[in-house]
Order: C-alpha cells, then structure tokens, then sequence
C-alpha cells in the first residue's frame, strides 16, 4: 500500500509572516494607506501559505488598535475567527481584542460572547476568547492601547513595541500562551495609558474647567480658524475622551500649555482675560 501524504508542517515563526506586520507597520501613519492596506491584507488572506494567513488577522488589529469604528475591519477580522485552522480563528480573536481594547465595544463584545458558547469544548481557543474578552473591557474602558497621540500626529515607541511584541506572542499562542510562558502577555501592560483628559493649574493642582468634547475635523491646508471639533457636548474636566474625539477649551479665562488636549494639560490663567461684564 502507498504511505499516506503527511501533512505539511509549517514554521510557527516565518519570515513572511513577520514581514505581513511590517506592512501594517508602515501603514498605520495615516488613514488613507491604513484603508488600503486592509483590502492588500484580503489578498493574502486569500493567496498565502497558514503562516501568512496566520499573521493577516494580527496586521489588521495593528492599522486600528483600540479604534473600532470602522466595520470594514471588525467584520473581516469577525468572519476569520469560524477559520478551518484553529491557529488563525485563535489570531483572529485576539485581534479582535486589540482591535476594541479599553473601549467596551458592545459589538465586539457580543460577538466574543457568541464565539465562547461556539468553542465552549476548545478550551485553548476558548482562552484566546476569554483574553480578548479582558482586552475589551480592560480598566472597565477607562484605558486605550493606541500607540498613536491624537490625529496619529505622534507615536509612542513604547507602545509600539509592546503590540509588536505581543502579535509575534500571538503567532505561536499555543507553544507560548498555553504553554509555560502566559506572563508574556503582561508586554501588553506597556502599551496600556489613559484615556482621560485632566486639566491642571500652574502649581499642579486639578482644576476643573468646561470643555467642548467632540468628533476631530481634519483642518489642514484650510484657511483662516476652521472648527476643529463637530457635535460636541459640554462637559467638566476631568473627561473622557473616545477614539476619534477632540477637546477643546470652552471659556477663554485659561489658556493651554500644550496645543492638543489630551491626557494631563497645564493650564494657566489668560492676563487679556475681563470676566463677565453683563453686570
């Protein structure tokens, strides 16, 4: 009789699949190549060898860390974790983790919920799904994972470095996660800072101001003093601030320190600044 074919074994750790990061990497700058990127990503998805379509999952949550606006990418990644090879569902999972992490996306969360009854019986995936499941609702979403500052203007090398760290964790969850080596996870930890807008005075002590909280407009290259922010609400400092959102001050008695409102601000007292005439 014919020996049977084995099966071919693929390396956990290819240099094609780390090359696919290296796309997202490059990519997530700005908005445009991110969007771009994720239809390149459906191709290797499609056409690749496992350890490709292994990391495509991971790629996708680095273009949007912590940023669960757009469908596009939650509903790809979605459709990955029902994946025939148990190693890209896994991908797939804490993708979706990354993806919604510190956000409390009831989306995401739902759908996590639903993948937990689906591999009730797997209990390496079901812990994949349980991590995720701690990503989303990680500091009961008062945290953010986002190596980026707001408008991607800045990047936290840091930051970077842990999410790099923890998809190249992600390519061999099974050797390393439910192997000996689950303290890996707390690379995570790195990448993990608030998401609160807190104002300050001028000798470090918290003041509370009002302001305007918003969806950020994109103003460059525009003339004159465009709105920066669209169907904001008012609110006290300190402030949440969701991905997306901008602030700004609502009352010209203080001035900021910094250009961008976002996380710890120093404000100091405006001297041009009369107070309420109308009496």
């Amino acid at each position: 009789a014919a020996p049977a074919t084995a099966k071919k074994e693929w390396p956990l750790l290819d240099k094609q699949a780390v090359a696919t990061f290296g796309i997202a990497m490059v990519a997530m700058g700005e908005e445009l190549g991110a969007d771009m990127t994720a239809r390149t990503y459906l191709h290797l998805f499609q056409y690749c060898e496992p350890p490709v379509r292994r990391s495509v999952p991971l790629g996708l949550a680095l273009l949007s860390v912590s940023s669960p606006m757009k469908n596009t990418v939650i509903d790809t990644i979605s459709k990955m974790t029902h994946d025939t090879d148990q190693d890209v569902a896994i991908s797939a999972i804490v993708a979706l983790g990354l993806v919604a992490g510190g956000t409390n996306n009831a989306k995401v969360a739902a759908s996590l919920r639903s993948l937990a009854s689906y591999y009730a019986k797997e209990p390496g995936v079901l812990f994949a799904v349980r991590l995720a499941q701690g990503l989303v609702h990680a500091a009961k979403g008062l945290v953010t994972l986002s190596p980026h500052h707001p408008d991607r203007s800045l990047l936290q090398p840091v930051a970077l470095a842990a999410l790099i760290a923890m998809v190249h964790i992600s390519l061999d969850f099974k050797g390393l996660i439910l192997g000996k080596y689950h303290f890996l996870l707390y690379v995570l930890v790195a990448a993990m800072r608030p998401r609160m807008l807190v104002t300050l005075d001028e000798d470090l002590k918290p003041l509370q101001v009002t302001v305007r909280v918003g969806t950020a407009v994109d103003t460059v290259g525009q003339a004159g003093q465009p709105k920066t922010i669209t169907g904001f609400q008012t609110h006290k400092t300190p402030v949440l601030l969701a991905m997306g959102e901008r602030a700004e001050l609502a009352t010209d008695e203080y001035l900021s320190l910094t250009s961008f409102m976002e996380g710890i601000v120093i404000l100091k007292k405006n001297p041009e600044y009369q107070g309420d005439t109308s009496n």
